[in-house]
């Protein structure tokens, strides 16, 4: 049987001697996390799925020049800012206070690399 392509992107990924992927992934990704999933003891990974995710980040040695923390102000969308703020205080994250403003609502952290995120939740629109 010939080797899937997830699992050639993984054996590269080690031969570049990457150890930790972190994504958040769409169904076009699944196959390369389940092949990761397969050499967990190799490459240590975190897999997030927000519901209605279509879209994936990673992060890990090989994957990226970028230097760990140099990562500033990625911004995700949540429906709900509240809910996220709660989330990731009960997760230990240093969280912001939810900072209103015309444009949305927002919230900021940094990662243990120390790269920030902002979190933010949209306006309603009307009409």
């Amino acid at each position: 049987m010939a080797e899937a392509a997830a699992d050639i992107l993984v054996r590269v990924l080690r031969a570049w001697d990457v150890q930790l992927v972190f994504g958040l992934p769409g169904d076009g990704i699944n196959g390369v996390m389940e092949a990761l999933r397969k050499r967990e003891e190799e490459i240590r990974f975190v897999q997030v799925t927000p519901p209605g995710s279509a879209c994936s980040i990673a992060f890990g040695l090989g994957i990226s020049p970028m230097a760990p923390g140099s990562l500033q102000a990625l911004q995700v969308v949540v429906a709900d800012i509240e809910q996220a703020h709660t989330d990731l205080t009960a997760r230990g994250v240093d969280v912001s206070p939810i900072d209103d403003q015309p444009w949305g609502r927002f919230v900021r952290f940094a990662d243990p690399d120390g790269n920030s995120w902002t979190v933010q939740q949209p306006p309603v629109r009307s009409g």
